[in-house]
């Protein structure tokens, strides 16, 4: 017997990060309000991954928010997700629109967007939007609350 009614396999386990993202595992579970449309966010304020030049460390802030359809994301798998980042390098808006894309791709939601908002370097902060079309009409939809860049933090 399955000990998981779920089904996912980090939860409540002690799990390593993945060492690149295509390795990260992330999960899905049943949305109990699945008849119903709301927004859920998750805010990463401290998400790094590596420039795929320089090999520094690049620094961002993410909100992800999105209208779940059957699926919600799993937060630790997702955090995990992210973390498996802190290793891997990519361009800012590689990173930000493949993660939208892959939860998009798991999720199948309703609506999502993910604001990358990307600390400077080099004197040039890049922040990266990316949504899967128009949010429904009817969800509340709060602003990012992330300001643009004036030594943000």
């Amino acid at each position: 017997m399955n000990a998981n009614p779920l089904d996912v396999t980090q939860l409540g386990r002690d799990v390593r990060a993945a060492e690149s993202p295509e390795q990260a595992v992330l999960e899905r579970v049943p949305n109990p309000q699945a008849d119903t449309d709301y927004v859920a966010r998750f805010t990463a304020p401290e998400f790094t991954s590596l420039c795929p030049v320089t090999g520094q460390p690049d620094f961002a802030h993410l909100v992800i928010d999105y209208v779940p359809g059957d699926w919600l994301v799993e937060s630790k798998s997702l955090k995990l997700y992210l973390t498996s980042f802190r290793n891997h390098g990519a361009f800012h808006e590689d990173c930000t629109v493949s993660i939208g894309r892959r939860l998009t791709a798991l999720l199948e939601p309703r609506w999502l967007r993910i604001g990358g908002y990307w600390y400077p370097r080099g004197g040039i902060p890049i922040d990266v939007f990316w949504q899967t079309g128009r949010p429904p009409e009817h969800v509340w939809l709060p602003e990012t609350g992330v300001p643009t860049y004036r030594g943000r933090g």
